[in-house]
């Protein structure tokens, strides 16, 4: 799969999307090691702290599934400036992927490909317990 093609699948999921609080919408596509492609949107509630992004959901649902090794995340929202994964979500991404690939994207055109490590220095995982 190409880079744009993982980025429309991201920009598809996010249109399933549901943040009527927010009206901030996310989609995300992992690819895992096999070239499937596992989505996932924001999905929000009103008290906020049971929300869930996009990346946490496309992980969440590829673990469900079996993957156990990707290569790549697509993360898309409607912002002129490139919305990197949250805190909890670089959590989730490194656990279960490591120092992973990002391709953050808008609607408009503009991609950053880089690697997880690159915004989450030093993360915390298993080696350190």
């Amino acid at each position: 799969m190409t880079e744009t093609e993982l980025v429309h699948a991201a920009i598809a999921a996010r249109n399933n999307a549901h943040a009527p609080y927010s009206h901030f919408l996310v989609g995300a596509a992992l690819e895992d090691s096999e070239g499937r492609i596992h989505t996932g949107c924001n999905i929000e509630n009103a008290t906020y702290g049971l929300t869930v992004c996009a990346e946490r959901i496309a992980m969440f649902k590829a673990l469900s599934e079996g993957a156990r090794k990707f290569r790549r995340i697509a993360v898309v929202a409607n912002n002129k400036q490139l919305t990197p994964p949250c805190g909890a979500c670089r959590q989730i991404l490194w656990e279960f992927a490591g120092d992973m690939e990002i391709i953050l994207a808008n609607l408009t055109g503009p991609t950053e490909t880089l690697r997880l490590s690159a915004i989450f220095p030093r993360a915390f995982d298993a080696t350190y317990l």
